[in-house]
């Protein structure tokens, strides 16, 4: 079993349609939302991406069969003036679970984001979900505090119309 790892370029036809199929099955995922990509992210995400220099993507293929995906915003740390790397999509597909892809996900793009200068990776994760939770604590990530009196940073968000 070969296992691949490639950033995607989001110009070749085949990392595209590999990139919305793996986004598409891990959106289908309880954990991903439940619900397939809209009828406009499927034909315009691509495209979006390769116009923007702050977003990166890694997909994985076993035995040239795409297999996991992991999608990356780099945002900017004030308090360190220096970039950092959002995580902000990882799915792997269910006949491909348990082969470690995420592990090897995860650590290209640390090795990305110590090549970029960044100062941290960051993630959102669902309190719920507790086999993503168990998997970043072992490979070194934990919740954001900045006084433990104060309790863990919480992800918010408005939606815009």
């Amino acid at each position: 079993m070969a296992i691949a790892l490639v950033r995607a370029d989001y110009n070749n036809p085949q990392h595209a349609a590999d990139l919305i199929m793996l986004l598409n099955d891990y959106a289908l995922d309880p954990m991903g939302g439940g619900e397939p990509l809209t009828t406009h992210v499927k034909p315009h995400l691509v495209a979006t991406m390769a116009q923007r220099n702050d977003v990166f993507t890694v997909l994985c293929y076993v035995d040239n069969q795409p297999a996991g995906i992991i999608n990356c915003v780099e945002g900017f740390s004030t308090f360190n003036c220096k970039p950092l790397v959002n995580i902000h999509d990882c799915g792997v597909l269910a006949k491909y679970r348990g082969l470690g892809i995420s592990l090897k996900l995860f650590a290209e793009v640390e090795k990305i984001a110590i090549q970029r200068g960044c100062c941290k990776l960051t993630l959102e994760v669902l309190q719920g979900n507790e086999v993503a939770k168990n998997a970043y604590k072992k490979i070194g990530f934990s919740g954001y505090e900045l006084d433990p009196s104060l309790g863990h940073a919480l992800f918010w968000e408005k939606k815009l119309p």
